[in-house]
């Protein structure tokens, strides 16, 4: 009696795998590409919030306290004690360019890519009152210019504080452990080399920072509206 032949499955031979694996690889390419461009978009959505946050808490401390918040020293790491306070160590702050002081105003240290946040502020805005319940009157302007790029048209003048994010690829921006991050050029070395000179763009490849700053004219309206101007 002759044995029955048991039919034979074919596999994949080594070319039909390689195919298969380069299609999904190709599909995989199309839905990856998508999922990154949504966290990018919601990274700068998240820290757009947080900028109009810090601008209101900002605004908060200068009724508070009739004066804005110095900057915190950049190159102190969060786990040395008294980090993100604003470094004032009398009546004036000892610096004017550095990052937020986030643990004095209570908030976050870094925006959604994990850098800190540049903080400029003019001088006299942050001075102790002497004696009056403002260091700064309805006539004094900020030393701050904010511009649509590197000497080109004027965004805001007068400012008396500006806050920058340093976006996805945060150069010139602050680590946590407070180091910087070199390599700014262009409009973004202009957010960067601690001048009272800020460029804000948008839709620009080479540029990615987020800027919002203290409007003189807000400023000074709320704290009229508290007292704390005439």
């Amino acid at each position: 009696m002759r044995a029955s032949r048991v039919p034979f499955a074919r596999g994949f031979t080594l070319i039909e795998l390689a195919v298969v694996l380069a299609i999904i690889a190709l599909l995989l390419g199309f839905l990856v590409v998508p999922l990154g461009t949504q966290m990018d978009q919601r990274r700068n959505a998240d820290t757009e919030r947080q900028l109009d946050l810090i601008r209101e808490a900002l605004v908060g401390f200068a009724v508070a306290n009739g004066r804005l918040p110095c900057p915190a020293t950049p190159t102190t790491a969060s786990t040395v004690a008294g980090a993100g306070t604003e470094n004032k160590p009398g009546a004036n702050c000892a610096i004017t360019d550095g990052v937020v002081p986030w643990t004095t105003l209570g908030l976050p240290e870094t925006d959604a890519w994990g850098h800190r946040f540049t903080y400029t502020v003019t001088q006299e805005f942050a001075n102790d009152p002497p004696g009056t319940l403002s260091t700064f009157l309805l006539t004094d302007n900020g030393g701050i210019t904010v511009r649509a790029s590197s000497g080109g048209v004027t965004i805001a003048s007068n400012v008396p504080a500006v806050v920058v994010s340093h976006g996805k690829d945060g150069l010139g921006a602050y680590n946590p452990d407070g180091t910087q991050i070199g390599g700014p050029m262009g409009d973004e070395l202009e957010n960067a080399n601690a001048d009272v000179n800020f460029v804000s763009r948008t839709n620009a490849p080479d540029f990615d920072d987020l800027l919002t700053w203290v409007s003189p004219f807000v400023l000074k309206g709320r704290m009229v509206a508290a007292n704390r101007l005439p």
